[in-house]
């Protein structure tokens, strides 16, 4: 897959995460690949602003057209910001899955674990791996 941003760190979940090697918040959202494979999304579900997180859990919800699926958090810590705009508009996790379509901010705590290079999900999710 050929939009793979080469600066991310990604979940085999299909999460990806920015600002890993920026500081201790991290912005995590679900990929173009998560986005396509779900189809038209409806609605999204995020956690509350200061929900203490573990790596690996179930946070939220994405409802598409044509099926509902969890949000996971790839990395351990706080949650200091969602992002209301997908919220009201969960159509910006289709049109800008790594832009305007960001799910939620975690303050981290500890090291990340398990988080895939560009190169990693790309193998992934053409079958590769």
């Amino acid at each position: 897959m050929s939009n793979i941003p080469d600066d991310l760190s990604y979940t085999k979940e299909h999460e990806w995460v920015s600002g890993i090697d920026d500081g201790l918040t991290v912005t995590v959202g679900i990929t173009a690949f998560a986005a396509d494979s779900l189809g038209d999304v409806v609605y999204v579900q995020l956690p509350d602003v200061g929900t203490n997180v573990e790596h690996g859990d179930s946070i939220g919800e994405v409802e598409s057209t044509k099926s509902v699926n969890e949000i996971y958090t790839p990395v351990g810590g706080e949650v200091v910001e969602v992002n209301q705009a997908v919220v009201d508009d969960p159509s910006l996790v289709n049109s800008d899955p790594y832009g305007e379509g960001w799910m939620f901010r975690v303050r981290m705590e500890g090291e990340p674990e398990d988080l895939l290079s560009p190169q990693e999900y790309t193998a992934l999710t053409s079958g590769e791996s």
